[in-house]
């Protein structure tokens, strides 16, 4: 890029599986990639937050059921649903066969909106455009929560993002805080290894056994269809978490399913006892947690599996980002300025639209809109 200011009808920043999803969309919309528009990634090498995760991780869903669009995810040949390693190579494939020439390594520092066309300030110098996609994820804004005596504990402190695997905890005494999947598959892991304590904010909520990915995907497919405006396959599905029930998918009157996927190793681990959650405890002192009741426990480890935060520290100062750390959206674009869109990031960008398919659906939304006409490049 050098010193020359270049200029693209649509900009998307990150090369994930969002950033893959929309120039997919963009480019079957007509648009040419690298002149039209360009995607530009801050990670040196293809596969998005999936590079990072730990080696045994694997999806929920089988390989038929977590494709982007446009070319089929491989059938995975390994026990289970396919791992992380097999989603990263399927990204960089995808990536080459749709010829969407990402640009990386590629910082994007700063967005500016105070003239007709944005202005972007990165790391290869300044880029202008007439539309933004953000599709940065949260992978690299780990959030850890504030506890009292925090500073007082000596032991090692790990997040989901630091977790390579059980091996560096064997015989030790580790505290597992979260209650979402990635605290109950690393929790599962773990206390084959070390002896382990888990720590809720509320009472874990388990999926039926026999809810696999295949009713995933079509719980999936029918919220993003009731979002979407067709009025096809509508069920009464919170934001939060997945309703219906296992035999019909499509049904309406559903139930919760519940937060948690009962993966092999999961419940593997129940059966052995391993997946009693605890309440929070009130305190560090040293190396014990300390409950309110005065019971303590010691702990040579804390993983915190506590979520993250949207990636959006390029958009400071336009005072678009909320208190809540999300964007006001008409759709998938801002209200205040709809000259900025974003994809990925969960809840608010759209039913699922962190998983792979659900990126792949909200793409498709932004590009050509739904049928109350909200998005569209």
């Amino acid at each position: 890029m050098g010193g020359v200011t270049e200029t693209y009808e649509v900009v998307v920043i990150g090369g994930g599986q969002a950033g893959l999803a929309i120039g997919h969309h963009l480019r079957r919309s007509g648009r040419q990639p690298g002149s039209d528009f360009v995607i530009l990634d801050a990670a040196e090498q293809p596969g998005g937050a999936w590079r990072h995760l730990w080696s045994s991780m694997q999806l929920f869903s089988p390989a038929e059921y977590s494709s982007l669009p446009g070319l089929p995810m491989p059938a995975w040949q390994g026990a289970g649903n396919p791992d992380a390693a097999h989603v990263v190579d399927y990204l960089t494939t995808y990536e080459h066969h749709h010829e969407l020439a990402v640009r990386r390594p590629v910082q994007v520092k700063r967005v500016r909106t105070d003239e007709p066309e944005l202005v972007l300030e990165t790391s290869a110098g300044q880029i202008r455009a007439r539309r933004v996609v953000n599709a940065t994820g949260s992978w690299t804004r780990p959030w850890v929560p504030s506890w009292a005596g925090l500073a007082t504990f000596p032991g090692r402190q790990r997040h989901t993002v630091s977790y390579a695997g059980p091996e560096e905890f064997v015989d030790q005494r580790v505290v597992v805080v979260g209650g979402g999947n990635s605290a109950a598959q690393i929790l599962a892991e773990v206390s084959a290894v070390a002896q382990t304590r888990w720590v809720t904010r509320r009472r874990p909520r388990f999926m039926a056994d026999e809810v696999d990915g295949r009713v995933l995907f079509q719980l999936a497919t029918a919220r993003h269809r009731q979002q979407a405006g067709d009025g096809r396959g509508a069920l009464s599905v919170a934001t939060s978490s997945m309703t219906g029930t296992a035999a019909d998918a499509g049904a309406t009157g559903v139930s919760e399913l519940g937060d948690i996927v009962m993966t092999d190793p999961v419940r593997a681990a129940r059966e052995m006892g391993v997946m009693v959650a605890h309440r929070p405890f009130e305190r560090f002192d040293g190396s014990e947690l300390v409950w309110d009741q005065g019971a303590r426990w010691t702990a040579d480890v804390v993983i915190w599996c506590t979520g993250f935060r949207p990636e959006l520290r390029h958009l400071q100062g336009t005072g678009l980002v909320g208190g809540d750390r999300t964007v006001s959206l008409r759709g998938l674009t801002a209200q205040a300025d709809p000259r900025l869109s974003f994809l990925g990031y969960g809840g608010w960008t759209g039913f699922a639209s962190a998983t792979v398919v659900g990126a792949g659906r909200t793409a498709r939304q932004l590009v050509a809109g739904n049928r109350q006409g909200q998005g569209k490049i």
